[in-house]
Order: C-alpha cells, then sequence, then structure tokens
C-alpha cells in the first residue's frame, strides 16, 4: 500500500525510515512495502466492502447480508435479482467510486499543498463544479447527462484557474491554498446568485444536487467514474515517488531529480479531474477529500502520500455515512452530504485546534 523503490545495486537509501518487509527481484531493483499500511489498506477493503453488502441490504425491501452475497452470485429470487442489481448496487458502487476518488484527490492535493487543510472542497474545486451544474440547471434547464457535463467542465476550469492563478515563477502551496479559497468564496457567491434567478422547481432540484446525494442512481453514473478512475489511478500511482520527494519541499525534490513543477501540474490535474468526476456523479459531498486522507495517515502511520489507504478510507467513509443516513432517518430521506458535512465539520474544528496547540496555526 504504501512503497518506495530504489536500486539496490547503488546502495540508494530509502527517502525515509520505512518499515516492514522487502521484495528484491532478478533486476537488481527492490521493493519495500509497509506491512502496517498493506494491512490497514486490506482491512478498509473489507470495511468499505462489508457496508457495501450491509448498504444493499437496507431499505423498505431488507435482506439479511447473505441472501445479498447469493443475489450478486446469481442465487437469488427473480424480486431479489432486480432489487439488488437493478436498484441498489448501482448506488452502492457510485458511493465506492466516489468516496474512493475524493479521499485520492485529497491526498494528493495535501501532498502538492504540503498543507493538512488543503482539499478539494476547501479550495473551490468542488464549488467550480457546483457552479457548472447550476448553470445548466438553472439557465439551461438541462437533463442528468448535462448536469454532470456542466459539472465536470466546471471543476476542469476551476481547477486550471486556480492553479495559473497561483503561478508565479512556481507554484507555493500555501498560495495555492489561498488562491483557492478565494475562488471558493467567488464561486459560493455565483451559485448563490444562480439560486436566486431559479424557479421553485429548479431550485428544489439545484438544493438536493448541492447537498451531495446517492438517490437516484443507477448505471449511467457507475460506467464514466469508473472509467475516469481506471485512467488516473494508474497515473498518480505511477508519481507516488515523486509525490512523496516533493513533499519534503522543492530544493530537496529538485536536488533528487525530480520535475518539481510538471509532477505538480499532474497531481493538481489529477485531484480536479477526480473531484469533478465525483461531484458530477453525486454532487459536491462535503469533507470525504479533507477527512480521508487524514485518517489513513494516523492509521497507517506511514510518510508518504499513501494514496491507496485515503482512496479505500474515502470509499469506506462515504458508504458507511450513507448507510447511517438511511438507518438513522430513514431511506432516501437524509442526503449522504449532511452526514459527511456534520461529521467533518467537527473533524475540521478539532484539526484547528490541534494545529493551533502546535503553533502551526
Amino acid at each position: 500500500m504504501n512503497a518506495s523503490v530504489h536500486e539496490s545495486k547503488s546502495g540508494t537509501a530509502p527517502l525515509a525510515p520505512v518499515r516492514g518487509a522487502t521484495l528484491r527481484t532478478r533486476g537488481g531493483l527492490s521493493l519495500r512495502v509497509d506491512v502496517r499500511a498493506a494491512l490497514v489498506g486490506l482491512a478498509l477493503a473489507v470495511v468499505a466492502l462489508g457496508m457495501s453488502v450491509v448498504l444493499i441490504g437496507t431499505g423498505d425491501f431488507s435482506m439479511a447480508p447473505g441472501d445479498v452475497v447469493r443475489t450478486l452470485f446469481g442465487g437469488g429470487t427473480t424480486i431479489q435479482d432486480y432489487i439488488v442489481n437493478e436498484l441498489r448496487l448501482p448506488r452502492v458502487l457510485v458511493g465506492l467510486l466516489v468516496g474512493a476518488s475524493l479521499g485520492l484527490a485529497g491526498a494528493l492535493f495535501q501532498s502538492v499543498s504540503r498543507n493538512p487543510l488543503g482539499s478539494p472542497d476547501v479550495v473551490g474545486f468542488g464549488q467550480g463544479s457546483a457552479a457548472g451544474a447550476l448553470t445548466v440547471i438553472v439557465l439551461f434547464q438541462g437533463g442528468p447527462n448535462e448536469v454532470a457535463a456542466g459539472a465536470v467542465a466546471g471543476g476542469l476550469l476551476t481547477g486550471l484557474g486556480v492553479y495559473a492563478l497561483a503561478w508565479r515563477k512556481g507554484v507555493h502551496g500555501y498560495r495555492l491554498v489561498l488562491v483557492g479559497i478565494g475562488a471558493s468564496a467567488m464561486l459560493s457567491a455565483v451559485n448563490g446568485y444562480l439560486l436566486t434567478k431559479a424557479d421553485l422547481v429548479d431550485a428544489s432540484r439545484a438544493m438536493v444536487w448541492l447537498t451531495g446525494s446517492l438517490g437516484g442512481r443507477d448505471w449511467g453514473q457507475v460506467v464514466p467514474l469508473a472509467c475516469v478512475c481506471a485512467v488516473v489511478l494508474p497515473l498518480v500511482l505511477g508519481h507516488a515517488r515523486e509525490l512523496r520527494m516533493l513533499e519534503m519541499g522543492d530544493d530537496s525534490a529538485y536536488a533528487l531529480g525530480v520535475r518539481v513543477e510538471r509532477t505538480r501540474l499532474v497531481m493538481v490535474l489529477g485531484a480536479v479531474v477526480l473531484t469533478a468526476a465525483a461531484t458530477s456523479a453525486a454532487g459536491p459531498v462535503a469533507f470525504v477529500a479533507l477527512v480521508a486522507p487524514q485518517l489513513a495517515r494516523r492509521l497507517t502511520r506511514a510518510t508518504g502520500p499513501n494514496l491507496l489507504p485515503a482512496a479505500l478510507m474515502g470509499a469506506a467513509l462515504l458508504i458507511t455515512a450513507d448507510w447511517a443516513a438511511q438507518r438513522l432517518f430513514g431511506a432516501d430521506q437524509l442526503p449522504v452530504g449532511v452526514v459527511t458535512g456534520v461529521l467533518g465539520g467537527c473533524y475540521l474544528l478539532g484539526l484547528l485546534l490541534t494545529e493551533r496547540r502546535a503553533g502551526r496555526i
């Protein structure tokens, strides 16, 4: 889950102490794997899959976990097959993919900015996607596909704009965060204005979307999001070593041969694409991108960006939050974004207090 690769022939030491086992290849390469991070990642995957089974069985037509698993493997009745595979499985898959995308995007942005408060929804990427979606809903009365396209376009334009405004002979992490916070404030004002221009039906539809919800999701949201994850995940994992060096500072990364600005641009672009795709599928689900990487890092106790643990933590968090929303308040009566917003807000307050006591803010 958290690994570093180095040439064992050259005797190059790892960037930081890494606990775990070392796997050697015939070509002289060694792969040092952090056992604790791997076990944490495995545990998070089990939690995410287990909660997915429980969530599929939750609703007006409740099902035991054993019946859900049997139906997923083709052994259920006709009505169970319809409920599981047509109604509930797409919603759960969207939840897993959205949570993983947001968790990974948060880990990327926090590593690039070297700031625990750095998060796509804090610095305006989510607000940019919301602005694009609201423009389509309010001004063009577009359908679900058009709204999703608007959200992706808004997120990408916001991300590129924030990066361009933060550029001054390179991009500094804190400058990127500050510019993003300013962009988020302006985009929030734009979104508020668009809501005042909407009629009652469009405003109600927009508010449900802005809250962040998995209700009514089908295979039309699963396939595009899965394709985005399949493209972006290998790309960012391929730059994990450079990203880990980048956390040491630009000068150290330059000295180690890292193309700092190229790596930073690729990572920010990956975070923007993941956030925009996740937002287009489920709306701007709050705080998952902020909380998931922090919790993953605390569990693994490992150096580096912890990309896979952060993605798995995001998936587990979102699925668990959706299950809590259904069990505590009735199926589909409470959007999952409300639950993540409350939990994430409490976590953010705790993080701010911790940073203040440490003298970092």
